[in-house]
């Protein structure tokens, strides 16, 4: 008699669970294609990104090439023409080698250029400081030292804070601020992680420094 009972359970769940089937089988599937559909999409995606990139790196390097042969309208005008529609990182450095080639020809038009990536929030921020650096330096032999120190002060605490140092110190050496000149190459000395070309030039301009504008030559050393 159990089994009896038994069965009819069975037959009565294989029931509820065929018409709960028929029921949301459609939902099943529809998820199932979703998924299959999303991952394609995914995927294709993803290789169009790649193509992307490598057909952007292509360009980049035909642009490089123009500019090693001394062609540099043409390099500025194809780094331009390359940032209007790469990816965003090479768009940033399309951008900033193609105001490195305006500069050659046109330093305030660089100038802009550059200031103008500086001040991109879409630009990484290494990139946006090399922006600034390379608008300083082109700024270094006309600029008032306000200018200067408004353009390389946000440098100094970040990953070109040497360059940035060793620049201001020369402006200032130029202009004859031997004390200010004197306070930064000091910074470069002491600091561990100044490269050591760096250091030694610093060493060499702070005893210019130091002697009022004349180089003290070295103690001799005693035998």
């Amino acid at each position: 008699m159990a089994d009896i009972f038994r069965e009819v359970d069975e037959d009565i769940r294989s029931d509820k669970l065929s018409r709960t089937w028929a029921k949301y089988s459609f939902l099943v599937y529809g998820a199932a294609v979703a998924v299959v559909a999303g991952t394609a999409g995914f995927t294709y995606l993803r290789h169009e990104k790649n193509a992307a990139a490598e057909a952007a790196g292509a360009k980049f390097a035909a642009a490089q090439e123009l500019s090693v042969a001394g062609k540099s309208a043409e390099a500025n005008e194809a780094f331009a023409a390359l940032a209007k529609a790469a990816p965003e990182g090479v768009r940033a450095l399309s951008l900033l080698r193609a105001a490195q080639e305006l500069g050659l020809t046109d330093r305030a038009g660089a100038v802009k250029a550059f200031d103008a990536l500086a001040a991109d929030s879409a630009v990484p921020a290494l990139l946006q400081d090399v922006a600034r650096l390379r608008a300083g330096l082109l700024r270094v032999d006309d600029a008032e030292k306000a200018e200067l120190e408004n353009r390389f002060g946000p440098l100094l605490n970040g990953s070109f804070r040497f360059s940035a140092r060793e620049t201001l110190a020369l402006a200032a050496l130029k202009r004859g601020d031997l004390e200010n000149a004197g306070r930064l190459l000091d910074q470069l000395i002491v600091d561990p992680n100044t490269p050591a070309a760096m250091r030694q030039r610093a060493e060499a301009l702070a005893s210019l420094a130091r002697g009022g504008g004349k180089v003290t030559p070295p103690t001799p050393e005693k035998k």
